[in-house]
This record gives structure tokens, C-alpha cells and sequence, in this order.
């Protein structure tokens, strides 16, 4: 029989006291769709289940027309999909949070679950990857902020130490003229973990022929997570032409460190990688 204490700190420095106080022998639950079954499999074995769901801090959404975006750790993916802000101007999120799992799932996982979990497949980090994101920490010193690519370290392992909390997500506005795109491939339509995931931000300049910036992440296929810098170098400042899309598409591929298991050769990852890189790139072209 799994035994552990449990706390419901009603504050963020409650709950990075217990968290420092535990050294490493607490896990923290908020939406629980993976922790607790890890738990009811013995995979882990806390002696402390710090559960944040009383504190008021880590929930909500906001936004500000110069800032951007706020998202807090404990925004579900169900809130991602209905919040009029992230419709209207990260439309990209709820493309994202919309593949995550099923209808219960989504109104139980949470944003912070699905980044300090740390899977290499998780959704919601392609996406933020493109849009600039970046962390804020909680600890018992303050709080920092964490460009989202230096938050993932390895799989299941991220920037975070003893006694901090992820306290929220801030998303910059995004550039002029430009729209994201989250493509994901499964073998399934829905309860699917990623085989790839890609996601693409592109800004056009005044002409809307020619790239300003673009940005491109992949999921699934690497340790963590990972910017593409060298694909957005070869379309930065080129007209959006079949064959600039083609090569960008190609070093992205061959940038991805994919591995082999039950549901895909690293080779059929790499190809995927290819096509869905292309298809996101156009596709973020032609509807801005």
C-alpha cells in the first residue's frame, strides 16, 4: 500500500517551503493525469503529495495589448481551447491543446503539468518554443524568468531545483503579419501521443512574399523539445518560394536526433519531420 503525507498549501511560498523542506522526496499535483498514475503503478513512491490547487496564484489567463500573454501553471488545456484571448490571437495554443489526450483529460491536465513533465512529445512546448515564451520560477528567493528554451534540460528533467514552482507561462505579443501553426502526426486522431510534432511562426514583410522571421520547433524527436535555428536562417529574408520551404524543410530533418521504438523508426520520424515542417511553413504563408 502506497503511503505519503499530503498538503494543500494555500500560497505559492507555502508551497516552495514544503517543496524545499521535502528535498526531494515530494511530488507536486496539480492536474494529476500523470502523476497519480504513476503512482497507482509504483513507478513513484513520494513521501510528500504537495497539491497546489488551493492557491489562487497559479490560476488564470491574462492578457495585455502591449505585454501579451499570462498563462498560469494551473490553466487546463480545456481553458487554453475556450479562452477568447488565446482564440483570438494565439490561435496556435488551442490547435495544440486540442490533440492533448480526450475531453476528461484536457479538463484535468494542466499547461504546468504538461511543461514540468518534461516529455519529449508533450504539445504545448513546440508551440511556446515559437511564440517566444518564457518561464516564471517561483522559489523561496524570488522568482525568475526562464527563456522556455532553456527550461527543458532531458527527458522528464527540467531547469527547475529544490523548492521552486513553475508559476506561470508569458507569451510576448506576437510579430506584425504574422500567424503559427501546430501540426501533429499520430497514428491516431485522438488519445495520441506525438510521434512528430512541428510547430511554425512566420512573419511576412509589408510585401507578404518575403519572410521578416520565422520560427520552427520540434516535438517527439529529440531529448527535449528543440528550436530550429538553422532552418530559419535559410528562409529568413527570402521570398516564400516551393524551393526555399524544400530546403528549410530538409535541414530541419536532418536537425532532429528522432529515436526508434514501437511506434516509429527514427528514419520514418525524420521523413515526417520533412513533410510536416513544408506543410507548416506553407501553410502559415498563405493564410496571413
Amino acid at each position: 500500500m502506497l503511503t505519503f503525507s499530503y498538503y494543500a498549501p494555500t500560497s505559492l511560498n507555502q508551497a516552495c517551503r514544503l517543496l524545499s523542506e521535502a528535498q526531494g522526496q515530494a511530488r507536486l499535483l496539480a492536474g494529476g493525469t500523470d502523476l497519480l498514475i504513476q503512482m497507482k503503478r509504483n513507478l513513484v513512491k513520494p513521501q510528500f503529495l504537495i497539491d497546489l490547487k488551493k492557491i489562487k496564484r497559479l490560476k488564470g489567463i491574462e492578457y495585455d495589448p502591449e505585454k501579451g500573454l499570462r498563462i498560469r501553471a494551473l490553466v487546463t488545456h480545456s481553458e487554453l481551447l475556450h479562452n477568447p484571448w488565446i482564440l483570438g490571437y494565439y490561435p496556435i495554443l488551442a490547435q495544440a491543446a486540442q490533440t492533448i489526450g480526450s475531453v476528461q483529460i484536457r479538463n484535468k491536465g494542466t499547461v504546468g503539468g504538461n511543461l514540468c513533465h518534461a516529455v519529449p512529445s508533450a504539445d504545448l512546448a513546440p508551440p511556446l518554443l515559437v511564440l517566444n515564451a518564457r518561464a516564471v520560477v517561483r522559489g523561496l528567493k524570488g522568482k525568475k524568468f526562464i527563456p522556455l528554451e532553456e527550461f527543458f534540460c532531458a527527458p522528464n528533467q527540467t531547469i527547475l531545483k529544490d523548492g521552486e514552482i513553475l508559476q506561470e507561462i508569458e507569451v510576448p505579443r506576437m510579430p506584425e503579419r504574422s500567424k503559427a501553426i501546430y501540426l501533429k502526426h499520430g497514428i491516431r486522431r485522438a488519445m495520441e501521443i506525438a510521434i512528430v510534432g512541428v510547430a511554425v511562426l512566420m512573419a511576412l514583410k509589408p510585401d507578404r512574399r518575403t519572410c521578416a522571421e520565422v520560427r520552427i520547433a520540434l516535438g517527439a524527436v529529440a531529448p527535449t523539445p528543440i528550436r530550429v535555428v538553422e532552418a530559419e536562417n535559410s528562409l529568413q529574408g527570402k521570398i516564400i518560394a516551393p524551393e526555399e520551404i524544400e530546403k528549410a524543410a530538409s535541414i530541419a530533418a536532418a536537425h532532429a536526433q528522432p529515436i526508434t521504438d514501437l511506434r516509429g523508426s527514427a528514419e520514418y520520424r525524420q521523413e515526417i519531420v520533412r513533410v510536416l515542417t513544408a506543410r507548416a511553413i506553407t501553410h502559415a504563408a498563405r493564410i496571413i
